[in-house]
C-alpha cells in the first residue's frame, strides 16, 4: 500500500541496530506538514553524474515555502582620517642623519668649558696595554651626558669566519678589514653625535703609518674629533699585556716595537697622558682636564 505522502516510512527499529542505511531524518512522516526532500538535498539520493537541481518551490503552497533571507541595501564603510599615534606609543622615529663632526665651539670668556657636560667626539690613542679601553669605558660611564664607547678592536672582531688577524701578518686582507672597521666606527660615531650622544673611540693609531693614521679618522668622523694619546712606560705596557688572553695578547717583542713607534707622538702637538702611575679613575679625570684645554684651543692635526 502506498501512502499519501511520497516519502516512504522508515523501517521498523530493531534492537542493537541504528537507522537503515540511506535514511535521512529529513523524510516526512504521515500527517507532518512540509515538503518532501527534493533531489540534490539531504534525504534524497542523487543519481551518479546527475547535476543537483533546485526544489520545485513554485509548486508549493505559500505556507510551505522556505523562508527567504532578508535583503539589505549595500552600505559602504565610512572613511575616517588617520588617527595620530598616542604620545607613549612606539613607531617610526625620525633620526637626524649623521654628518661630519665640526670643531667644538670655544667656551665663553666667563669660564672654562666643562667636558663632562658637553657633547664630544674623542679618539683615545695608545699602544696595546696602554689602558685605552678601560679608561674609555670608565670615562663614558661617569659622564653627565649620554656617551657611547666604540672600540675599533671590538668592531674588527665582528668578522667571525674569515677574520684577518693583524698578528698573523699585515696584508691586503687585514688592511681591508681594518679600513672597513674604522669606517663602520666613523658611521656609528656620526650617528650618535647627530642625535646628542657623545662618543669616545679607541685605536692604536701610529704617527708614521698613514694606513693606520689620523687621516682616516678625520675623514670618517670629522675635524671636530679630539685625539688624545695614552702613553705609559714600556714596563707598564708589558705588564698589562701579560694579563691579557686570546688574540688580544701580543708577544713582548711586538709590544716593544709598537711602543717605540708610538713615541713619535711626542712633538706632534697632540696631548699626551703618561698614565704609568695613574689608576683608571684618575686617568679619566686627567682626560677631562686635557679635553677642556683641547676645546679651548683645538689641536692642529
Amino acid at each position: 500500500m502506498q501512502h499519501a505522502v511520497g516519502a516512504p516510512l522508515p523501517p521498523p527499529h530493531q534492537p542493537g541496530r541504528g537507522p537503515a542505511a540511506g535514511w535521512s531524518p529529513a523524510g516526512q512522516y504521515p500527517g507532518q506538514q512540509g515538503p518532501a526532500p527534493a533531489p540534490g538535498f539531504a534525504g534524497a539520493p542523487v543519481p551518479p553524474g546527475a547535476p543537483p537541481t533546485q526544489a520545485p518551490q513554485h509548486h508549493l503552497p505559500p505556507h510551505q515555502m522556505p523562508p527567504q533571507p532578508p535583503q539589505y541595501p549595500s552600505v559602504q564603510p565610512p572613511t575616517h582620517p588617520p588617527v595620530p599615534p598616542a604620545p607613549d606609543s612606539t613607531g617610526h622615529v625620525q633620526l637626524p642623519p649623521g654628518v661630519s663632526v665640526a670643531m667644538p665651539s670655544p667656551p665663553p670668556a666667563s669660564g672654562a668649558p666643562d667636558p663632562a657636560a658637553t657633547t664630544l667626539a674623542v679618539l683615545l690613542i695608545g699602544p696595546a696595554g696602554a689602558g685605552k679601553t678601560s679608561v674609555a669605558k670608565y670615562w663614558a660611564d661617569h659622564r653627565r651626558v649620554p656617551t657611547a664607547h666604540i672600540s675599533l678592536d671590538d668592531v674588527r672582531e665582528w668578522v667571525r669566519s674569515g677574520f684577518a688577524d693583524p698578528q698573523s701578518g699585515w696584508n691586503d686582507h687585514s688592511e681591508a678589514q681594518y679600513r672597513l672597521a674604522r669606517r663602520t666606527c666613523g658611521f656609528a660615531a656620526r650617528n650618535f653625535l647627530a642625535n646628542g650622544i657623545s662618543c669616545i673611540l679607541d685605536d692604536a693609531v701610529f704617527p708614521d703609518r698613514p694606513v693606520v693614521g689620523l687621516g682616516g679618522w678625520k675623514r670618517h668622523v670629522g675635524p671636530g674629533l679630539l685625539p688624545v694619546v695614552l702613553l705609559p712606560g714600556l714596563e707598564v705596557v708589558l705588564e698589562r699585556n701579560a694579563e691579557r688572553s686570546g688574540n688580544r695578547r701580543l708577544s713582548d717583542e711586538e709590544v716593544a716595537r709598537i711602543h717605540g713607534r708610538m713615541a713619535g707622538w711626542y712633538g706632534s702637538g697632540l696631548p699626551i697622558i703618561d698614565n704609568s702611575q695613574l689608576d683608571v679613575a684618575t686617568t679619566a679625570r686627567v682626560l677631562d682636564d686635557v679635553l677642556a684645554r683641547s676645546i679651548a684651543s683645538p689641536p692642529q692635526w
